[in-house]
C-alpha cells in the first residue's frame, strides 16, 4: 500500500520486481487516481475496510505497506484482516508525538488561499521538526525544486488535502503502538538511513520491540522513499520473507 503522497502507479516498479514469484495487487487508496474521494466519514476504519475488501477479493496472503500504507497494514491486521505475513517500510506510526500534526491548520489555510507550494513547504517543515523543520523557509524554496522534480511536486500538491486527513488519523493514535503487540503474524520492519532522526524512521525499531514475531532490516543508503527509489532492493528483502526462506 502506498503512502500519503503516492499513487498506485508509483509502486509499479516494485510490483514488477516481485512479479516473477508473486501476483501483486496495488491498492489505489481513497482520494487518488480513479478511486473515489475520501468521503465525509473518512477515517482509518474506512481505509481498513477497503484493504479487507481487496484482500477478500484477491485472496492475498501477504501485505506490504509504506509510510501511511504501513500504518494501515497494521491497523487492518489488528482489525482482523487475515494476512499471514506483514512487511512495512518506515510505517507511519506516531510514538511520543513523533509524527506531529500542528502544521495541519496553517497548511489548510494556505491551500484555501490557493498557495499549494507554500502549503507543501509548511508540511515539509512541520512533519520533521528535527531535520527539515530546522531549515529556513527561503532555503527550502530553493532546495525543493532541485530535490523533487516538477511532476512529483505537483502530485504532492494535489494529494496534500488528503494527506492532511491521513496524518490526522495517525496523530489521533499517538502512543497506541503497543496494541500491535497483539499481532502474532511475522512482520518484516524496514527503515532507511534516517531511522534515528525522522518520525517514520524511528517507528520501525520501536515497533520491533513490541511485535512478538518481527525482524528489522535497515537500508543505510535509502531515505523514506526507498520503495520508489530502489524497488529491486526492497523486493530482494521482501521475497525471502514472504517465501519464508530464512525468516523468523
Amino acid at each position: 500500500m502506498p503512502g500519503a503522497f503516492a499513487l498506485a502507479a508509483d509502486f509499479d516498479a516494485l510490483s514488477a520486481a516481485l512479479a516473477d514469484r508473486f501476483t501483486a495487487h496495488t491498492i489505489e487508496r481513497r482520494g487518488r487516481g480513479a478511486s473515489g474521494p475520501q468521503g465525509g466519514a473518512y477515517g482509518a476504519a474506512a481505509e481498513c475496510a477497503d484493504v479487507e475488501a481487496v484482500r477478500a477479493a484477491t485472496g492475498a496472503r501477504f501485505v506490504f505497506g509504506h509510510s501511511f500504507g504501513g500504518f494501515l497494514a497494521l491497523e487492518a491486521a489488528l482489525a482482523g484482516s487475515a494476512f499471514e505475513r506483514i512487511a512495512l517500510y518506515e510505517p507511519g506510526v506516531s510514538i511520543d508525538g513523533s509524527i506531529p500534526i500542528s502544521w495541519a491548520d496553517p497548511c489548510r489555510r494556505q491551500l484555501d488561499a490557493g498557495k499549494p507550494a507554500e502549503a507543501f513547504l509548511t508540511f515539509v517543515q512541520g512533519i520533521n521538526p528535527e531535520t527539515s523543520g530546522k531549515a529556513p523557509r527561503w532555503l527550502l524554496r530553493l532546495i525543493l525544486p532541485l530535490a523533487i522534480k516538477k511532476p512529483e511536486r505537483l502530485q504532492k500538491h494535489i494529494l496534500l488535502p488528503a494527506a492532511i486527513r491521513e496524518h490526522a488519523e495517525i496523530a489521533a493514535r499517538d502512543n497506541t503502538f503497543a496494541e500491535y503487540g497483539r499481532l502474532t503474524q511475522p512482520v518484516l520492519l524496514m527503515a532507511g538511513k534516517e531511522f534515528e532522526s525522522t518520525g517514520a524512521g524511528r517507528a520501525a525499531p520501536r515497533l520491533h520491540d513490541v511485535l512478538p514475531a518481527s525482524e528489522l532490516t535497515l537500508f543505510p543508503k535509502l531515505d523514506h522513499f526507498g520503495p520508489e527509489k530502489d524497488p529491486a532492493g526492497i523486493a530482494t528483502a521482501l521475497t525471502p520473507f514472504f517465501l519464508d526462506t530464512g525468516s523468523s
